[in-house]
């Protein structure tokens, strides 16, 4: 099959293209720099300029291809301005679905996001679960819009859709919050510990490239929802587990929670300001998310795709590994994005 891949610069892109070179498909990933994409080339794809901002860029890629996996969104907790959450998550999501549904493509793989679901009343819960009243970040709002849009095609239009749900994404190469969080805690950057007790599913991100490439060969599942994730940890397990890999030290203050959101949002009120993103990623969005956290139950995609969940000290290990000592005695800046 030839595979069109958008955001495949991305952490998990980068993982997925990786994994798909393994395979006969023939890929093509659409790019909004080519020189910044250039390293995918090794993989053997074809690079096709364009952004899912842009509908004739997208309906140009799509055309040729039989499959598309979409991946491209803006992952962030914080931006000077919202409105780009919209474009890209919400209005990027509409261009990939609606120029495939006109190029009849047979089989679209679109990655969502664990967080729409919000706070659901299952705990843990599932695919079937009603979604939860609130979503806790613009990112979550925007990709929950984005999935409405997705499914609405699929049910009034028969758009031939599959979508993965993927939890706390860990592993190496990830420069997004999660990672960012990790690199800080090991750097000594992190002067607090936070939200101790709020729990996420976490998921090795090279289990979710493995469930995006089962999902996209498996025959007749399309309408399919697979959630991805198992290992379900508090934010005190995690910390402890990854001073345990690292051998960095843990801060000896944890901030009360009801604290830890007050100083998000006075902080980001502070960024609003300046239009530089709060220290230690500490936004009103990173901290609802934090502290609503979510338990899911994700054995669909083991039974339905065949996958085996990686254990997350793996993947903490692998994060740890992966960046030079020299980087993480140095503590050296990174920037938000």
């Amino acid at each position: 099959m030839r595979i069109l891949i958008t955001g495949a610069t991305g952490f998990i892109g980068r993982h997925l293209v990786e994994r798909l070179a393994r395979t006969d498909h023939e890929l093509s990933c659409l790019v909004r720099d080519a020189g910044r994409a250039e390293d995918l080339t090794r993989f053997g794809v074809s690079l096709v300029r364009g952004d899912v901002t842009d509908r004739e860029s997208v309906l140009e890629a799509v055309r040729p291809c039989d499959w598309v996996i979409n991946l491209a969104n803006l992952y962030s907790m914080w931006e000077p301005d919202k409105r780009v959450y919209t474009t890209v998550n919400v209005g990027g999501t509409r261009n990939v679905m609606e120029c495939s549904l006109e190029s009849g493509v047979s089989k679209v793989v679109h990655v969502s996001t664990a967080g729409i679901y919000g706070n659901p009343s299952d705990r843990p819960f599932t695919e079937e679960s009603e979604i939860g009243p609130t979503r806790f970040s613009e990112y979550a709002r925007t990709k929950f819009l984005a999935d409405f849009i997705a499914w609405d095609l699929h049910e009034k239009r028969g758009l031939p859709l599959v979508v993965i749900y993927p939890g706390a994404v860990l592993g190496p190469g990830d420069t997004k919050p999660t990672g960012r969080y990790i690199e800080d805690l090991i750097r000594g950057r992190m002067p607090v510990t936070v939200f101790k007790d709020s729990v996420m599913t976490y998921v090795h991100v090279k289990d979710v490239a493995e469930a995006i490439v089962r999902a996209a060969e498996k025959e007749d599942n399309v309408g399919e929802k697979y959630l991805v994730g198992k290992h379900r940890l508090s934010f005190a397990e995690l910390n402890e587990m990854i001073s345990e890999v690292s051998g960095a030290p843990l801060p000896k203050v944890n901030l009360p929670d009801k604290v830890t959101a007050l100083t998000a949002a006075l902080l980001t009120r502070l960024s609003e300001i300046t239009k530089r993103p709060p220290p230690w990623g500490m936004s009103a969005d990173q901290a609802g998310m934090a502290e609503a956290g979510f338990e899911f139950d994700g054995r669909k995609a083991e039974k339905d795709l065949g996958i085996s969940y990686t254990p997350i000290r793996v993947a903490i290990q692998e994060t740890v590994e992966s960046k030079p000592r020299s980087d993480r005695e140095l503590g050296d800046e990174e920037t938000c994005r």
